[in-house]
């Protein structure tokens, strides 16, 4: 007598989902893996330095390291506070950041509704040099951007610090894709009521791709915030530096001497960023995800 061999019957079926389900069990247990990976080499890192910050030199220097401290002390912080002048770096890189992000923001927006909406002779070559503006690494124009800096005297001023980065190409292609994916629909009833290219864009386009601007405002901040090498050179007078050369300076005065005052000065760099990634982490999930669907 014989066996059918019918690939539908409940068997067969039955050994296809179970052969599925391993499947997904597997990747799902590899992508956890890799997750947790990454977690532990980017993670390490930050919690020694917080860690740090609340040991003794001793308890630094000791091995094998200890995970915990042993004889907390938050002595660090108020040391480093008074080791260098804090307050007025926090002044300074509030400044720039909030001039930077908001003059970035800015011009993202505009920009990519420029490309997307509106229709001028060259705007795919634009578009095209936006993408190659992304792939020059900023240290290419550090010597044309302090020569006409110097020629214009704003050496060891807010705008010399501010102006050259006052466009950002990542959020011009990121705004541009976001837009991309809005409903053409919205756009044209508007323009049929009467709006205007302004009005579309602050009332339209701007409300419906809030997740892509917080994201480009997001990153924008944490690139001021951290940026070290431009605010070095452009500034040489201590009213001007910002938390970043703080540090730098810091380390610079305890040296091998007292890590914890070190790490302590870095945690004031660290936190606000941290907090404002918290805040805004569901908008650049979204704003990548969205602006990731078109070309």
């Amino acid at each position: 007598m014989q066996i059918p061999t019918d690939i539908s019957s409940p068997v067969t079926r039955r050994r296809a989902v179970a052969s599925a389900r391993s499947g997904a069990t597997l990747v799902r247990v590899l992508g956890y893996g890799g997750m947790l990976l990454a977690v532990l080499v980017i993670g390490l890192p930050i919690y020694w330095m917080l860690i740090a910050s609340f040991k003794v030199t001793q308890e630094i220097y000791t091995a094998p390291p200890t995970w915990f401290p042993q004889q907390p002390t938050l002595a660090n912080y108020p040391e480093a506070w008074s080791a260098a002048p804090f307050a007025r770096y926090y002044f300074n890189s509030i400044l720039v950041t909030a001039a930077s992000t908001v003059s970035k923001m800015v011009l993202a927006v505009m920009t990519a509704y420029a490309l997307v909406f509106l229709r001028f002779p060259g705007k795919d070559l634009i578009f095209v040099l936006v993408l190659g503006a992304l792939m020059v690494p900023a240290q290419v124009v550090i010597v044309p951007n302090f020569l006409t800096v110097a020629a214009l005297g704003w050496v060891n001023t807010y705008q010399g610090i501010i102006l050259p980065g006052a466009a950002t190409a990542f959020g011009t292609f990121l705004m541009r894709q976001y837009y991309l994916t809005l409903p053409r629909e919205i756009f044209e009833a508007a323009e049929i009521d009467g709006a205007g290219h302004m009005r579309r864009l602050w009332s339209i386009a701007v409300p419906l791709a809030r997740p892509a601007v917080v994201t480009t405002g997001l990153f924008a901040v944490v690139s001021e915030w951290n940026e070290f090498l431009w605010p070095l050179i452009v500034t040489n007078e201590e009213a001007m530096r910002t938390l970043p050369i703080g540090v730098f300076r810091l380390l610079d005065q305890e040296g091998l001497a007292n890590w914890g005052v070190v790490m302590a000065g870095t945690m004031f760099v660290v936190v606000p960023v941290v907090l404002l990634f918290v805040w805004a982490q569901r908008y650049i999930v979204e704003g990548i995800a969205a602006g990731a669907v078109k070309g």
